[in-house]
């Protein structure tokens, strides 16, 4: 490992650390006493009359946070995204979690387009927890082949349909702690190679790995999931200090059409921790993730890759799959301050790094570090939903990552 990757996996490690901190069990509802977001701002602005009632305005079913955008895709070119995310209670605001959904299409003239669907629901009194990932995409994306050594310029394009149906149902067990079952299907249409300047090139000879890779054929998984799940944060879309711990064990088998039997298993760790007890937002934030598929024939599609774990947000400043292979680590850190008192503006740092499982070995070989900064601006205090505007850099690459809500 480089100093550099020595240093960033340094900073990156007390990820690794998860004291319990104390969490208010009875007031839940996020607290918007002088707080202020762009829908304020945006009032003032127009002078309007007629003021904001916050009573009235916290008794609203629904709080809607709104983002269209220009940014690029992956495979290369630009697209027009729309970020819609709804957040509500599914019971008293006092002892239930704030639920979101997600939805963020995206499209361009040359065919490529998504309609990305996610659900996190609390019931009343955090009783059950209903998770869903519903996805369509035409989503064709650079490869690298296996392992964490691949250098940028030896990559090729992989063109391809993809469903994604992913749903769960948690119990909780104890304060924080759920456990249920879930079902996860993956389905990759149409596979080709659709990159004109390696027209020689087919998909299984540049990435040697023989599952799932064939020309013009399909791959299908599915399989039911065990999950487990400890959180204490009060919001997803904000996270308050507290902690996060999930586990995720898939089981796909050919009774359920999955074309091979394959296991794999995806474990993730945050925390989150406040540097001050009052005045503006100061918290540091911690995530890492261990992804693995076990001795099996997994297809490549499938296997672990940067950017490509369940929420796509890790690897910001290196593009998405970049790096790929049968088991993925993966540390970041995050610092968060408010710029404002009332919450109009902020900032993050962050820096990560991740290593992919070398080809045969499956060692964790290189490092791969990237680092970044961000502005923060409060869509909807309701919420606690930020505009988020990052920018990233690794080796050979940067870009401009726009989104709602905070990348973990």
């Amino acid at each position: 490992m480089s100093n550099a990757g020595k240093l960033l996996f340094l900073f990156c490690f007390p990820c690794l650390v998860y004291g319990q901190s104390p969490i208010d069990k009875t007031h839940l509802n996020i607290d918007t006493t002088g707080q202020k977001d762009i829908i304020d701002i945006g009032r003032a602005l127009l002078k309007s009359k007629k003021p904001r009632n916050d009573s009235i305005d916290a008794k609203k079913k629904i709080y809607f946070s709104f983002l269209p955008v220009s940014t690029s895709v992956p495979g290369g070119g630009t697209a027009l995204v729309t970020s819609t995310t709804a957040g509500f209670y599914m019971g008293g605001r006092s002892t239930t979690y704030i639920s979101s959904v997600s939805f963020t299409p995206y499209f361009n003239l040359k065919g490529r387009f998504g309609l990305p669907i996610r659900s996190n629901v609390w019931l009343n009194n955090n009783s059950w927890l209903i998770q869903g990932d519903t996805r369509f995409l035409v989503y064709p994306q650079y490869t690298w082949g296996l392992g964490g050594d691949q250098p940028e310029g030896h990559k090729l394009l992989v063109d391809y349909s993809y469903i994604r149906f992913y749903q769960a149902v948690l119990k909780r067990i104890t304060s924080y702690f759920y456990a249920g079952l879930g079902y996860n299907l993956d389905y990759y249409i149409d596979i080709e190679n659709g990159d004109n300047n390696n027209v020689g090139n087919n998909i299984s000879k540049f990435t040697n790995y023989k599952y799932g890779t064939a020309t013009d054929v399909n791959s299908f998984s599915s399989g039911p999931s065990l999950d487990l799940l400890y959180d204490s944060r009060k919001n997803d879309l904000n996270p308050f200090p507290g902690a996060y711990v999930n586990f995720i064990y898939r089981y796909n088998i050919e009774a359920v059409g999955s074309n091979n039997n394959w296991q794999s298993l995806y474990a993730d760790f945050r925390k989150y921790v406040s540097l001050s007890n009052n005045g503006p937002k100061n918290i540091l934030a911690f995530w890492a993730y261990y992804w693995t598929v076990f001795d099996s024939p997994a297809p490549y599609l499938d296997l672990p890759a940067i950017g490509m774990d369940p929420y796509n947000r890790s690897g910001r400043g290196i593009e998405q799959n970049r790096y790929r292979g049968k088991r993925l680590i993966y540390f970041e850190t995050e610092y968060r301050r408010d710029i404002t008192r009332n919450g109009v503006l902020g900032f993050v740092l962050f820096a990560n790094i991740n290593s992919a499982g070398q080809p045969i070995t499956n060692d964790f070989a290189y490092w791969n570090p990237a680092a970044g900064a961000g502005l923060r601006i409060k869509f909807n205090k309701k919420s606690d939903t930020n505009i988020c505007i990052d920018y990233g850099l690794s080796k050979d690459y940067s870009t401009l990552i726009l989104g709602l809500g905070e990348a973990f």
